[in-house]
């Protein structure tokens, strides 16, 4: 099976009260959303008795959408396994596709992790879009005082930002700062006054052929080159802001593949916790096309491989998310790493 063929997972996360089960009840309205699995948690969160269709067994229900709805009893793993069984030897409609809504205190990192590290689970399943959903008027406090919520916002593909009605305009306002602050090239979508698409939720992901390169140079967007760690600040210390920092790395030399999995990866040994999030495009030696790394804390996903550049700039390009880490203290220790295996690769031809 090839990794387009693999049945995307698009995961729901979000905050407590930050609009999860009202964004799932739009999507399930949709006709868009047929031939989608649902794993929740509780049925009695999500209005589902009007969509009811055909109730399959006490923990799964088929709507008139198409949408497979089950609950999560027990490890998610499993979960996701029986659905699949139960798919493969049809008492459940072939679904397309599995949207996961997780609970508001959740840390999306484990549940990525499950569906990338799980061997059953990645043989059959990739991950699609991460959708985080963010309440405009109380995000200001969540994040000063729920690390949860940050994780939330850092490893989003997808923001949705809620309760914007209800916020002051200041308020608003401050609150997109904020998730900018954080992952400052996320795709942001106001749901309060117009339904959202759920193609842009869904679909558009980095393993879409046709919207593989937008995503790239989105992913490449405009990201401030500076950190909070190297400009002065004069706001409390203890605020989330003072410590997380997005920035972009440019390096002009083409990477050498093994030294970059090495350093990558020693760097995730050591402090994985901190690297919320790490994606771009790399320029690999005896490679004409881009490379595509992306990955989540502790959580790297398989690399994958565009058929052309975005643009016509062919240099190394990688955007970080981090907490309590210095710009200068990446870039130096890659491009040390780089030029000591060019270095050796250059005296291993001369010799």
């Amino acid at each position: 099976m090839t990794e387009l063929s693999h049945i995307p997972v698009n995961i729901i996360t979000g905050f407590l009260g930050s609009g999860k089960t009202t964004l799932l009840q739009c999507l399930l309205n949709s006709d868009e959303f047929a031939d989608t699995a649902v794993l929740i948690n509780e049925f009695g969160e999500v209005g589902l008795d009007h969509h009811l269709l055909e109730k399959i067994d006490e923990n799964t229900l088929l709507l008139q959408s198409g949408c497979i709805c089950c609950t999560i009893r027990g490890d998610l793993q499993d979960a996701i396994r029986d659905l699949y069984s139960r798919r493969e030897r049809g008492e459940i409609p072939a679904f397309r596709r599995l949207v996961i809504e997780t609970t508001g205190l959740a840390d999306p990192a484990p549940i990525l992790a499950t569906i990338t590290s799980e061997p059953v689970i990645r043989h059959h399943f990739r991950l699609g879009n991460v959708i985080t959903t963010v309440d405009a008027v109380n995000v200001a406090m969540q994040l000063r005082r729920q690390p949860e919520s940050i994780k939330q916002v850092a490893v989003a593909d997808r923001i949705v930002l809620t309760k914007t009605d209800l916020a002051e305009p200041d308020v608003a306002v401050a609150a997109k700062e904020a998730i900018r602050r954080i992952n400052p090239a996320v795709p942001l979508v106001e749901s309060a006054n117009a339904p959202v698409d759920p193609s842009l939720l869904l679909v558009h992901d980095i393993h879409d052929d046709n919207h593989k390169s937008a995503e790239v140079v989105r992913w490449l967007g405009e990201i401030p080159q500076d950190t909070p760690h190297e400009r002065p600040h004069h706001h409390d210390v203890n605020r989330h802001d003072a410590r997380i920092a997005a920035f972009a790395l440019v390096f002009e030399k083409p990477m050498d593949w093994t030294a970059f999995g090495i350093w990558l990866t020693m760097l995730l040994q050591s402090r994985g916790e901190d690297v919320l999030r790490v994606k771009g495009i790399l320029n690999v030696i005896g490679v004409a096309t881009p490379v595509v790394i992306h990955g989540v804390q502790h959580i790297v996903h398989p690399p994958v491989h565009m058929k052309a550049w975005p643009d016509s700039d062919r240099r190394s390009r990688v955007v970080f998310i981090v907490r309590d880490i210095a710009k200068t203290e990446i870039e130096q220790s890659l491009s040390a790493f780089n030029d000591l295996a060019l270095g050796m690769s250059s005296a291993s031809d001369a010799a």
